[in-house]
């Protein structure tokens, strides 16, 4: 089995996170690191443990999360190095479900099933047909953009989320391929987290089913 890539994918992810935030426009609500208030009660109470601040969240919890409720519910360590990170970062900002649909309207004629935001047989088959994985992130990339511009509130969180997808376009398209569906990611230069829009840009996008019911 190939070394999963979700640590270093996760670094990357918790760039864009940063800490603390309430942000009143953010429908999430009190968020840590990407994690907000629900989610990290949820988490807690599936381990026996008494709900409390998110602002307490330590290391260990923050990445069971990521890995269960993200990582996990894309299958990252069956997609093709990049493809992955690209994936994982939408799953975060705006749920696993509608990150996956940009993925399989992404692979185009080479996908074969529903647009069911569920990656299956019909997903890793069109996968394995797709050579250009920098054009397929590419493609990604743009269908997450219409998809933000077109949310209630894009206007006070444009800027975040668009250096974001940026961001996470080059980074996707960075690792050097090689023969087989997976490869070891590789972390980017360290940069500073873009505050105050992309700290909270996660929560607002991920979010989305409150702004919005259609799918992209």
């Amino acid at each position: 089995m190939a070394t999963s890539s979700f640590k270093a994918a996760l670094a990357r992810v918790l760039v864009h996170e940063g800490g603390y935030v309430n942000h009143p426009r953010d429908p999430g609500g009190a968020t840590n690191q990407g994690i907000i208030q629900r989610t990290y009660d949820a988490y807690r109470r599936s381990k026996k443990l008494q709900p409390r601040s998110v602002q307490k969240l330590t290391a260990p919890e923050r990445d069971a999360i990521y890995r269960r409720q993200y990582w996990d519910a894309i299958k990252g360590d069956k997609l093709p190095a990049g493809v992955d990170y690209v994936v994982f970062d939408g799953a975060v900002n705006s749920g696993p479900k509608q990150s996956i649909k940009w993925l399989q309207r992404a692979l185009g004629s080479a996908y074969r099933g529903q647009i069911d935001g569920v990656i299956g047989l019909a997903t890793f088959a069109a996968l394995e047909a797709t050579e250009d994985h920098d054009a397929l992130i590419d493609r990604i990339c743009d269908r997450r953009m219409v998809y933000l511009r077109a949310l209630d509130t894009w206007s006070y969180f444009a800027g975040g989320w668009t250096r974001r997808v940026q961001n996470v376009r080059a980074a996707g398209k960075a690792p050097k391929q090689r023969p087989g569906l997976r490869m070891r990611a590789r972390l980017p230069a360290r940069r500073q987290p873009t505050r105050p829009l992309a700290a909270g840009s996660a929560r607002a996008g991920s979010r989305a089913h409150f702004n919005r019911s259609r799918s992209n």
